[in-house]
C-alpha cells in the first residue's frame, strides 16, 4: 500500500496528514507551531505516524505547505497553501467553487476549478482583522478561551458594531463596550460579524460562486460559520477536519507525484 503525507506549517498550528491510494486520511495530527518550526513539523508528522502504527518508510512522498513549508526538513517538495487549501477543499467537498480559509494570521478567498486548480485568490496578509488573531484579542480582553467564543456569540440578542479594523485596538474596543454595559454575548457577536464582513470583501474580489467551503482552524467556530452564512445568504461546506485541509491538499499533491513516478528522499520519524 502506497501512502503519502502533507505537513501544513501554519503561524499558530502545524498539521500533518497521511493518505492512502484511495485518498482516504489514515493518519493526522495537530500541534502548536511554537518558536521551533522545524521541530513542530517533525513532531506533527511523527505523532501522526505513531498514532496510526505507520512506519516512516511506508510514506513514499511528503509535501510541505504553509508559511513554514521550507522548514519541513524531511519533505520532498513544497507547494503553496493557496494551492493546497484549494485542492483539499475540492477533494473533501466535490463541487466546491469558492474557498474561504481563515487561519491565525491571515484569511484567503480562493476560486477553484472542479479538480481544485486555482482560478484566482486574494488574501489579507497585511492585516489580521479578519483572522483568528482578531478573535484571540477579543478572548484575551474577556478572559475567555477561543473555544467559548462562538457558542457565547450565538446567544446574542443585539450585537454591537465593532468599528476597529486593527487587531491591536480590538481589545480596547471590546473593553470599551463592556464599560458601556453591553453584554459579552452582544460584543462577541459584533466581533464575529465584523470578521465576516471583512471576509465577504475578500470573497467578492474573487467572485462568490456556489459551493463555498470554509477551511482553516476558525472554521471550527460555530459563531463564525453562522456569521458568514448570514452575510453570504448561503450555506457553507464545513468539515470536522477543516483545519487539516491544507495538509490534506499537500498529501494529495504528494500522491500525484508518486503516481507520476517521482521518487522520495528517505523519511525520518
Amino acid at each position: 500500500m502506497r501512502l503519502t503525507g502533507g505537513v501544513d506549517v501554519g503561524s499558530t498550528q502545524t498539521k500533518a496528514v497521511v493518505i492512502d491510494e484511495q485518498r482516504n486520511i489514515v493518519a493526522r495530527c495537530l500541534v502548536d507551531t511554537g518558536a521551533n518550526v522545524i521541530e513542530a513539523a517533525q513532531s506533527a508528522f511523527s505523532a501522526a505516524l505513531k498514532a496510526s502504527g505507520i512506519g516512516p518508510d511506508q510514506v513514499k512522498y511528503v509535501i510541505g505547505t504553509g508559511y513554514g513549508r521550507y522548514k519541513v526538513s524531511f519533505g520532498d517538495k513544497q507547494v503553496t497553501e493557496i494551492s493546497c487549501h484549494g485542492r483539499g477543499a475540492a477533494h473533501m467537498f466535490p463541487g466546491t467553487c469558492t474557498v474561504i480559509d481563515m487561519g491565525g494570521q491571515d484569511s484567503k478567498a480562493i476560486r477553484v476549478k472542479p479538480d481544485g486548480e486555482i482560478i484566482d485568490f486574494c488574501m489579507n496578509d497585511k492585516c489580521a482583522a479578519g483572522t483568528g488573531r482578531f478573535l484571540g484579542a477579543a478572548a484575551k480582553a474577556l478572559g475567555m478561551t477561543l473555544d467559548d467564543l462562538g457558542p457565547t456569540a450565538l446567544k446574542s440578542n443585539k450585537p454591537v458594531k465593532i468599528s476597529t479594523t486593527c487587531t491591536v485596538f480590538a481589545e480596547a474596543e471590546v473593553l470599551s463596550w463592556l464599560g458601556k454595559g453591553k453584554t459579552v454575548e452582544d460584543i462577541l457577536w459584533g466581533v464575529h460579524k465584523s470578521i465576516a464582513t471583512r471576509s465577504f470583501g475578500l470573497l467578492r474580489r474573487v467572485g462568490v460562486v456556489d459551493q463555498i467551503t470554509f477551511t482553516g482552524g476558525v472554521a471550527n467556530n460555530p459563531g463564525m460559520i453562522k456569521a458568514l452564512e448570514e452575510i453570504l445568504d448561503k450555506k457553507l461546506n464545513v468539515s470536522k477536519d477543516s483545519h487539516f485541509m491544507g495538509a490534506l491538499g499537500a498529501a494529495l499533491f504528494a500522491m500525484d507525484a508518486v503516481e507520476a513516478g517521482q521518487t522520495s528522499a528517505e523519511k525520518g520519524a
